[in-house]
């Protein structure tokens, strides 16, 4: 291994690793992963860029910066805690850029600092402008630096299984460059956990065969281990489980490499049916069912069996991934309606806590804050310091008081803006703006950073950005400069057009309320139809959250932009997204016009209306065919070429569909009301899954108007799954001119009469 450098020696991009300095929230790493990250981000101006790595360094004033880049305040002094993450960026003149920061993922968050606010580029997830970049680039006027809370946790429990439950290596490592470049320095993965339980639970009964069929298949896999459900999209074979594990392997050192601390998944009692009668009757509470899947048994933390399998399973989970894999694991007990039974909940905790501690001296437990949890009996039963909430509704609802509700317990700031990987457009930035610096700075203030917590990453790259920089940001964000700055970077250069665009945009789809969900609404034409629909998810709000027609005009605005804007990565996701977005939102417009016409016994104009609905869908269709990211057929194929053979590769296709569409078979799709909840307008989807159903409804009440009698009910779930079964293959590549498509729903949209 090559001889580290002394904390904060400049390195060149050609100059060998330099160890990192520890911090509050992250472990190790060297300078080869940021640089390895620049060269496949920056390939012709990595070697502009020196990096250095310095140590993590207390709050002063004199050195907070005096303002953000777009012109924020930033007052010195507030809100840092001693020894957190920062950055510096200088530069002597044009092309010789010098970044230092404390780790690694913290030199790139630099660089990426230095891109946005001096360079006047993006690079987000999705999309970048960095065509745009000149060939020599610019010195910093002045130096950038920034600090950042200790803590900037990102992924949801369920993000494996709506981002992208068979993704490569090369997915997972640009994810995880954009990751360390917006800031984060806590992942959860829960990639490779399946292995650990199949390993460790052989040893309390279970015949490998038992196991791989107990294990879900990987879609599926982040609600086993949320204790919600087992078995489904089963049997994984050996060879998948083996890949996944060394998936996981390169996961993990990469993050380690970058400084960025790995969250894994952490034992709290998950055990199969059955598990009492082969274990001497210890004692197991039933978890009854949770919509429409049997509940696996959950094991009494109270008792020496649990000891001992917690114990096997943190023995097993570094035997896969390493000693020191990880100091933070997450688990929520009685998740989403579990049962305690007789168990006390306190004395519950106090055992996974002893278990954790026992293997793992001094790891932190990372809850969920979602509905009630964490329950006040488990913050109250054990030691606090170890504990760590990353808060998914504290965007959601008002009157929230952390401090009070979690026992001065340290959190995150968080948010899930996105459900099931809906593409819906829009999040509750302005609830962040105004709240995040209002808790931060309280003088009780238990706010430890920020948790990035969509359900599917990859779909709001807005969203992404700006929860992304609140932990680096001292002062407060004025929304308006912010949003008129990124429109500026996003398309690499300033456009009235574009401001314009993102100006409506800010005071739409980002400006939603605090009742209800954090996302915006989803769209109808993923829904089961039905005249009444309001949402495709059950659980979606019913309502828009924000003015539709004050909405549609970014999609005009964005088609003016200049064509060197126009040029850029980032403009061609944008501009298929709002477009999308302002045609699945005049759907809501055109429901209740085709339901009146039914109504009054209207066939022609029923027919006409419908028929509108209809071109509708295949407009859109056509639309999403453009870009790579909002086509169906990646998504497929990622599921077959992660299959070890043939035979696998048409479940693991068929699991890939499932968690879009019904999510699982009937009981879980009809009674329990998972169907659609994952939809997405995705081109292959829309025209073959939602169009069919449409075509099918319509025809099914332009029949009982032609014979006047009531419409036949119709059983959605038979065709639904025989789409799930079907294996047509479809594109990969995206075909058509997104501004063309995108000038022709905007002469759709403005046409009169409609």
């Amino acid at each position: 291994m090559a001889a580290t450098a002394t904390a904060g020696a400049a390195l060149p991009l050609s100059a060998g690793p330099a160890s990192a300095a520890s911090g509050p929230a992250h472990s190790g790493g060297d300078l080869r992963a940021a640089r390895e990250t620049l060269r496949r981000l920056l390939p012709r101006h990595a070697d502009q860029f020196t990096l250095a790595l310095t140590p993590a360094s207390p709050t002063s004033a004199s050195s907070a910066p005096s303002a953000s880049p777009d012109g924020t305040a930033s007052p010195d002094g507030t809100a840092s805690p001693d020894g957190t993450d920062r950055f510096r960026v200088t530069g002597r003149r044009a092309g010789a850029i010098t970044v230092e920061g404390s780790t690694p993922a913290t030199v790139l968050t630099g660089v990426n600092w230095y891109l946005k606010y001096v360079a006047g580029v993006d690079v987000s997830l999705p999309g970048d402008s960095l065509a745009r970049l000149p060939g020599r680039l610019p010195a910093p006027a002045k130096p950038l630096e920034q600090r950042a809370l200790p803590y900037r946790f990102a992924l949801n429990d369920t993000h494996e299984g709506y981002t992208g439950p068979y993704r490569s290596w090369q997915q997972w490592e640009r994810e995880l460059d954009r990751l360390a470049l917006h800031g984060v320095n806590q992942v959860f993965l829960s990639t490779g956990a399946e292995s650990v339980y199949f390993r460790a639970l052989q040893d309390f009964g279970y015949t490998a065969e038992e196991l791989l069929a107990w294990i879900p298949g990987a879609a599926h896999q982040p609600w086993w281990l949320l204790q919600n459900m087992s078995g489904y999209g089963g049997p994984l074979s050996p060879g998948l489980l083996d890949e996944r594990a060394e998936l996981a392997r390169r996961v993990i050192r990469r993050m380690r490499d970058l400084g960025i601390s790995p969250v894994l998944p952490g034992f709290f009692g998950t055990v199969p049916q059955g598990f009492s009668a082969r274990n001497g009757g210890v004692k197991t509470v039933p978890q009854g069912d949770w919509c429409g899947f049997q509940r696996p048994d959950w094991l009494d933390p109270r008792t020496e069996v649990f000891a001992a399998l917690a114990a096997a399973f943190y023995r097993e989970q570094k035997a896969l991934f390493g000693d020191d894999a990880a100091r933070h694991f997450k688990m929520d007990l009685l998740h989403e309606g579990g049962s305690a039974g007789d168990v006390p909940v306190g004395d519950a905790a106090t055992g996974v806590m002893d278990a954790l501690q026992t293997s793992h001296p001094g790891a932190t437990w990372v809850l969920l804050g979602w509905q009630n949890n964490p329950p006040v009996k488990v913050l109250q039963a054990v030691d606090r310091s170890k504990l760590f909430i990353v808060d998914g509704i504290a965007d959601r609802l008002d009157g929230l008081d952390r401090e009070t509700q979690w026992l001065g317990t340290s959190y995150a700031f968080g948010t899930i803006y996105n459900f099931g990987g809906n593409t819906t457009l829009g999040a509750n930035t302005g609830v962040w703006a105004e709240r995040f610096p209002a808790w931060r700075d309280k003088p009780d203030s238990a706010l430890r950073g920020t948790a990035l917590l969509p359900e599917g990453i990859g779909s709001d790259p807005a969203a992404f950005e700006l929860m992304g920089e609140l932990a680096w940001r001292d002062g407060t964000v004025d929304q308006s400069a912010w949003f008129a700055s990124w429109a500026d970077r996003r398309y690499g250069g300033p456009d009235a057009h574009a401001r314009a665009a993102w100006d409506i945009l800010r005071r739409t789809a980002y400006s939603g309320p605090t009742s209800g969900r954090a996302s915006a609404h989803d769209g109808l034409f993923c829904a089961r139809p039905s005249l009444t629909a309001t949402s495709a998810g059950v659980w979606a709000p019913t309502a828009p959250r924000y003015d539709l027609a004050v909405f549609e005009p970014a999609l005009g605005e964005l088609l003016r932009v200049a064509p060197a804007g126009r040029a850029t990565d980032a403009y061609g996701f944008d501009l298929v997204d709002t477009a999308r977005q302002a045609l699945v939102n005049r759907a809501r417009v055109l429901l209740p016009r085709i339901k009146s016409a039914y109504d009054t016994k209207d066939r022609v104009l029923f027919g006409t209306l419908t028929g509108q609905w209809l071109d509708w869908m295949l407009l859109l269709d056509d639309l999403l065919a453009t870009d790579r990211r909002f086509l169906l057929g990646p998504w497929l194929a990622e599921a077959r070429r992660a299959a070890p053979t043939d035979a696998e590769a048409g479940r693991l296709e068929g699991e890939a569909r499932t968690i879009l569409t019904t999510w699982g078979p009937r009981a879980a799709a009809d009674a329990g009301t998972l169907h659609d909840y994952a939809n997405r307008e995705w081109s292959g989807l829309v025209r073959d899954f939602y169009l069919p159903r449409w075509k099918r409804y319509f025809a099914v009440l332009d029949d009982a108007l032609a014979t006047g009698s009531a419409p036949k009910a119709v059983d959605w779930y038979p065709d639904e799954e025989a789409w799930c079964t079907d294996r047509t293959p479809y594109p990969q590549r995206p075909t058509g001119d997104p501004h063309r498509i995108a000038t022709q729903v905007w002469e759709r949209l403005t046409a009169r009469g409609h």
